[in-house]
């Protein structure tokens, strides 16, 4: 009996993990490695525009930036030659299987101005004060921990460093993903500003996501 109590119990934290507190939003499961072809997939141009993603976001060469939940390295190959030998990129996953890839990747590229983060689900373990830009592309809302992480992510900035988060459009049906894997405007703004970060617009010019643009707070 005690045993059987026990496991509700478990159940029922793992389920109350797994819905943010703020907006009840439903986190989505972890991509894994079997998942990792589809992040290099060759209709992902049309569909995300990523080079013209970066080139609205606007990001000056030699800067330093994180590339959270890099996977097998999509964008941290556009920052690494975007940013050029004087910038940095930090590229931080949670898989240590999908930042072996991502070396894979950057070695038949030739880049060399990137540095492989290992992070854990509560902390994205990037240096203090360091990033100019910390960059979310499609990985925020498979957070399981996400104010422990936006916590850890406002540390690694500088003081007038961004945070930018790239998420599907709740809001449009037509965006052919599952509706846990999108996110509202509404929704961001909701759960990122009270962890310290001021909102400071929304761009709308990619296919089918948001690009959520904040700052870090002055507290």
């Amino acid at each position: 009996m005690r045993r059987t109590l026990c496991l509700l119990s478990l159940c029922a934290v793992l389920a109350a993990e797994q819905v943010h507190p703020v907006t009840g939003r439903h986190i989505a499961p972890v991509m894994g490695m079997a998942g990792a072809d589809w992040l290099v997939r060759p209709e992902r141009e049309a569909e995300e525009s990523p080079d013209a993603a970066l080139a609205v976001i606007g990001i000056p060469r030699g800067a330093t930036v994180a590339d959270i939940g890099a996977g097998a390295g999509y964008f941290t190959w556009r920052l690494a030659e975007r940013l050029g030998p004087a910038g940095k990129v930090y590229a931080n996953d949670i898989q240590a299987e999908m930042l072996e890839l991502l070396r894979r990747n950057l070695s038949t590229r030739h880049l060399t101005n990137v540095e492989t983060v290992l992070g854990a689900e509560d902390d994205p373990r990037l240096p203090a004060a360091t990033m100019d830009l910390v960059l979310m592309v499609d990985v925020y809302h498979e957070f399981t921990e996400p104010e422990k992480m936006l916590r850890g992510i406002r540390a690694s900035l500088k003081p007038e460093g961004r945070l930018v988060l790239l998420e599907y459009r709740k809001e449009d049906p037509s965006v052919p993903i599952r509706p846990e894997h999108k996110m509202s405007v509404a929704e961001v703004r909701a759960e990122v500003e009270p962890e310290g970060f001021h909102f400071e617009k929304t761009l709308e010019t990619l296919p089918r996501q948001h690009i959520l643009i904040f700052k870090k707070s002055v507290q």
